[in-house]
């Protein structure tokens, strides 16, 4: 009887952490976002062992050939298979969107819960340093740190993770000012414990959900941000692979060959409807208010 009750109870506590995965399977545009993601993602983590072509070596000899058997997508004005430097240019435009929502969503995690729960001198300064930054529109602010940085992958996350910042810093904040006077965060002051530990403890647990679902809307966005400094020259430089230089390094030949710019950029309008669609899935699964 002890061990059919424990079991019993092991599965009361498993169903509220499944009931958000059914959720999610269950309506069919988050499935075919998360579908489409974990392609994206396989196809960069096995781009080496997928890819038919050198993504990089140049076959001038094969300059231009259209969409065929050979050359499924096609090759571009160097003779480079498109499809090679998509599946490697998955790898170059994930890391970027992970990279930054990982910098940009820690740090103004940690900084929203700080300024909403000490609140007085620092919360002053800070939002009024966010509200500079949210001043300025976000591909132009991206493309002024990045142009005074200079032209680099690893400037271009940097100029990116400076405009998305501030989101999280509000998002966090908001979270912070409706936790700060809840019972547990309370009791938790009353009983000495120290402000950094509440923060760690209890603030940011509870305001993961959120900052979760606006992390996943977040990546496409930054996909198309990062594609958009790589088009003018500000992000990945040649020869690496990376979708909006290859939007730019077709757009000369969007006549003759229009397969070059075309695919890249139906590559990043796929990337960026799967995240959007993913992540309308887990906020209507992780926030209460909108579940059925």
């Amino acid at each position: 009887p002890v061990t059919a009750g424990a079991a019993r109870l092991a599965a009361v506590r498993t169903r509220p952490r499944l009931a958000w995965l059914r959720g999610l399977l269950r309506n069919p545009l988050t499935l075919s976002g998360l579908l489409v993601v974990a392609a994206l993602f396989l196809a960069a983590l096995l781009a080496p062992l997928l890819a038919p072509g050198d993504p990089t070596g140049f076959a001038l000899s094969q300059r231009f050939e259209p969409p065929s058997g050979a050359f499924p997508l096609g090759t571009d004005d160097y003779g480079r298979d498109i499809l090679s430097r998509l599946m490697w240019g998955a790898r170059t435009s994930l890391q970027i969107g992970l990279v930054v929502v990982l910098i940009a969503g820690v740090s103004g995690f940690f900084l929203g819960s700080l300024s909403g729960f000490v609140r007085g001198p620092l919360d002053l300064v800070l939002m009024r340093l966010m509200d500079v930054l949210l001043a300025f529109p976000p591909l132009v602010l991206a493309l002024a740190v990045a142009s005074f940085l200079g032209p680099d992958l690893r400037n271009a996350m940097i100029a990116i993770s400076i405009v998305y910042v501030p989101k999280y810093v509000r998002l966090a904040r908001g979270e912070a000012l409706a936790l700060r006077e809840s019972l547990f965060v309370l009791a938790a002051r009353a009983a000495g414990v120290p402000p950094g530990r509440i923060i760690l403890r209890h603030l940011m647990p509870n305001s993961l959900a959120p900052m979760l679902v606006v992390a996943t809307l977040d990546l496409g966005q930054v996909i198309l941000v990062a594609a958009s400094l790589g088009f003018l020259g500000l992000g990945a430089q040649p020869p690496t692979p990376e979708w909006g230089a290859m939007v730019a390094d077709g757009q000369t030949y969007l006549f003759e060959a229009p397969w070059i710019a075309t695919f890249p950029g139906l590559t990043i309008v796929l990337a960026v409807v799967a995240f959007s669609l993913l992540g309308d899935g887990l906020r209507d699964v992780l926030d209460p208010r909108l579940r059925s």
